[in-house]
């Protein structure tokens, strides 16, 4: 969400009161918003260039605040204090008007057709009479900026450009031109430069450099001039300084040329609207005539207010409130929504200014009288729709191989989706073509120009870093890939693969093979042609020649396993032979490996034979609650399901399955906590034999008929004996005499400690910092559990080397967070540090 930035003081004087911070947060969150922050400029400087950087800063208190991405009326104070104050009903929301001028024709901008080829778009207006003072005019820029970045999309789909209107005369001539024929005197420059030269100017301007790519390719560049050939603008880049603005500008020409017509009437309509407040006659703005190649014209800003109708039951029914029509009009007129009860049943009309083009659904009015009406307002109730939620398939299957994986003494590796070109190709001894790989199109840096298509480069690399390691290596990675797909809608598709990889003095392919073989044995999948699995030998570039095998599993191939090739090994900069094993799991997501991993709940099945059997045990319905085909069992059962998910614990159980045999039918709705247990433990069905047993009989037996005369033979032993009683006092003993010698030869086994090897990268703030101080810094840092590894300078740019540093850290003493913690204590010296590398041992 964008954030905004306000000065306290200069907000409490446009609302009239002053507020604590706790008050204001308040009234933040109660109108939708977020106080992000309290700061001040010469902290944010401080922050982020130093101490030394922050001397004569101002120290006024600064309120940022998070605001919704499509609220455009709230960027700037002036937005945001109009929708504070009509929130709070100190203010109605204001009407905006289009006037003509007082005198003359409007003024007009004339677009001509070579403007085609580049930003066929423009629209204008006028804020006429209009007074500035230096907060005003402060407001007025950061309102470009904000929308630039924002709706804008820096300045790719609207360029807005504002020129005091006194120092140039229309009409007004939208063209493009080929860059040598344009010269004029940019913003804040002292002489003349021709496109050409501009481009070259600012390709070291640290704001404008941004935008250039986006018309320094074409024949032609956009350029707006008056009727004496004056340069008001070269969209999107810079403007004139010609009819640049000032605190003395009384009448101010706003244009705005796009790519998208819509988003250049809205940015428009929210430059007008937010500062017309500021013109002698307030809230109007003066027209201006746009005229198009084709000779139509069209008259802006529009300013269109629009009315929508809907129902207040749907208002009331969405939010899970009862409010009367006329109630919900006053809180959507709240939200600057001008509404009012129709007297049609109980609809409600709605007007939507020109400001709020966030609104073009129902649900956003429904949102709007949400938020007046107060999220913490609206009363819990329990929901009337149960829904049992199940883990996907794919993630079950891929959580349980990889327990087992790390059972059989490899370490689990988890890498960046995203790698260069070379490392899925050229390391791999492939082309790019063959890959399927999909291309970033604008990549930041040459680490990350397309999806990974195999999770090989990840796990060798990972092994570069780690080479100082014990051997053997035993790593291994389950994962997407992405593979171009014609047949998918987004021409792509991920699909789950599973490597592993053995590096050590010797190849060790019967490793690799004999993990292959665990795999299948966990898959429940035989080692056999046909229905079963089996490997033969291939050939593939990456692995050796004749030491590379397919894996094939119901005669279809899912992957590869054999030594890596040692120019494989030599590109990725190891220096022993390495094995790998990589393939495809999914296609092991069948129908029977997929009912394993789902509680679906069983169809009724249809009974096509009946066999001789003995009479069922009578059902048993009586319970610790009751009976459960009483109304006051199942009353009971739902009370006591209230605040819990199960009848014992917090997991399914025996106890739970007993008592769901107990309730003959499915229990009405009207006991909705009954209810929602019962689904739930219906999905238990395929494994309720594997669930933990009951600590307690919740469901209690049949009372046997009792009988005074007819006492059987059977119900007595004749031939008891004390002797019974003895062994089982002798078996008990030994059990817990063996249990004792279990505890005592457990406990003196070394615990296994927790490490990690973590490499940090240390940033000083400038090329004057000593790297040989900040390192002795670095290095002062002691934790019981923390042990300093190698370093080096790297280069960053313009003369700035960061500090790179290793440390391996024992988990359950030594946290990243208190590593950065200390380090960036000495505040002298550093500026940041930052996680490089973070491995497990």
């Amino acid at each position: 969400m964008p954030t905004v930035g306000v000065k306290r003081d200069l907000l409490f004087k446009a609302l009239g009161r002053t507020y604590t911070d706790e008050e204001f947060d308040e009234l933040c969150f109660e109108f939708g918003l977020e106080l992000d922050e309290i700061t001040s400029e010469k902290e944010i400087i401080s922050r982020e260039q130093g101490n030394c950087k922050a001397s004569g800063a101002s120290d006024l208190i600064l309120y940022k605040i998070d605001v919704p991405a499509n609220r455009y009326d709230l960027l700037c104070l002036e937005g945001l204090v109009r929708g504070l104050q009509v929130f709070k009903n100190k203010l109605e929301a204001p009407r905006y008007r289009r006037v003509c001028p007082a005198s003359g024709d409007p003024q007009r901008l004339i677009i001509t057709k070579e403007t085609a080829a580049v930003r066929p778009h423009a629209v204008a207006a006028v804020l006429r009479n209009i007074t500035f003072t230096q907060e005003r005019y402060d407001s007025f820029i950061e309102l470009q900026e904000k929308l630039h970045q924002n709706i804008c999309r820096k300045r790719s789909l609207v360029a807005i450009g504002t020129h005091d209107l006194d120092t140039i005369s229309g009409p007004f001539t939208y063209t493009a031109k080929p860059p040598g024929h344009i010269s004029f005197k940019p913003l804040n420059q002292t002489k003349e430069y021709t496109a050409t030269q501009l481009m070259s100017l600012y390709k070291t301007d640290s704001h404008l450099r941004h935008y250039l790519h986006i018309i320094e390719d074409k024949p032609v560049y956009p350029i707006i001039y008056d009727s004496n050939g004056v340069v008001l603008s070269m969209p999107p880049i810079i403007n004139g300084d010609h009819s640049k603005i000032s605190l003395q500008t009384k009448n101010v020409f706003i244009e705005c040329t796009a790519t998208d017509l819509t988003k250049a009437k809205i940015v428009l309509d929210m430059m007008v609207t937010m500062f017309s407040e500021y013109c002698s006659q307030p809230f109007t703005v003066e027209e201006a005539e746009v005229v198009y190649p084709d000779g139509n014209t069209c008259i802006y800003p529009e300013l269109a207010y629009r009315k929508e109708k809907l129902s207040g039951e749907f208002i009331n029914r969405k939010v899970g409130i009862n409010e009367s029509t006329d109630r919900i009009a006053e809180l959507l007129t709240r939200m600057c929504l001008r509404s009012q009860a129709t007297g049609v049943a109980d609809e409600i009309e709605v007007e939507i200014p020109p400001t709020r083009s966030d609104v073009i659904h129902a649900c956003d009015i429904m949102e709007d009288a949400a938020i007046a009406y107060g999220f913490n307002n609206i009363a819990r109730t329990t929901p009337r729709t149960y829904t049992i939620a199940n883990q996907f398939p794919l993630n079950k299957l891929t959580e349980l191989l990889r327990q087992d994986l790390a059972a059989a003494g490899f370490t689990e590796a988890l890498n960046f989706a995203l790698c260069s070109q070379e490392d899925i190709a050229d390391k791999l001894r492939k082309k790019i073509s063959e890959t399927r790989a999909a291309h970033i199109s604008n990549p930041k840096t040459a680490e990350f120009q397309v999806a990974r298509t195999t999770l090989l480069p990840g796990l060798l690399k990972t092994v570069a870093a780690n080479r100082k390691m014990p051997l053997p290596l035993k790593l291994f990675e389950i994962s997407d890939v992405v593979l171009k797909d014609e047949s998918k809608d987004v021409g792509a598709k991920n699909s789950r693969r599973f490597c592993a990889i053995y590096y050590n003095k010797s190849p060790g392919f019967e490793v690799i093979h004999g993990l292959l073989d665990r795999t299948m044995q966990l898959l429940e999948v035989k080692a056999a042609r046909g229905e079963g699995y089996h490997i033969q030998a291939s050939d593939d570039s990456t692995f050796f020649p004749g030491r590379c095998a397919e894996i094939f599993v119901s005669e279809k191939s899912v992957g590869r396993l054999g030594v890596l090739h040692p120019d494989v090994i030599q590109r990725f900069e190891l220096t022993m032979p390495c094995s790998a094993l990589e393939m495809d799991i999914e296609p092991f997501l069948g129908h029977t490996a997929e009912s394993l991993l789902t509680h679906d709940v069983p169809m009724q099945e249809v009974i096509t034979h009946k066999f001789p059997t003995q009479a069922p045990p009578p059902h048993l319905t009586t319970t610790v609650f009751g009976d459960m085909n009483t109304h006051a069992g199942l009353k009971a059962l739902d009370a006591f399901l209230a605040d819990r998910s199960y009848i014992e614990g917090f997991v399914a159980s025996q106890a739970d399955t007993a008592m769901f045999d107990a309730i003959p039918s499915p229990p009405p709705q009207t006991f909705c906590h009954v209810r929602r247990w019962y689904n739930h433990i219906q999905s238990f069905q395929l494994e309720r034999a594997h669930l933990p047993l009951a600590g307690r009989q919740f469901v209690l037996p049949l009372t046997p008929p009792t009988s005074t005369n007819n006492t059987s033979d059977d119900d007595i032993d004749l031939f008891g004996s004390d002797d019974d009683e003895a062994e089982s006092a002798e078996a008990a003993r030994i059990k817990e005499q063996r249990l004792a010698e279990y505890a005592a030869k457990k406990s003196k086994k070394p615990a296994l400690v927790a490490k990690s090897s973590i490499l940090l990268d240390v940033k000083p703030w400038d090329d004057e910092t000593d790297m040989a101080t900040l390192e002795e810094c670095v290095r002062s840092v002691s934790m019981d559990g923390l042990l300093w590894g190698q370093s080096k300078l790297v280069p960053v740019g313009y003369g700035i080397k960061k500090l790179q540093i290793g440390c391996v850290v024992e988990d359950d003493k030594v946290g990243t967070d208190q590593l950065e913690e200390a380090i960036t204590a000495f505040e002298e010296c550093v500026q940041s540090v930052d996680v490089a590398a973070f491995n497990k041992i």
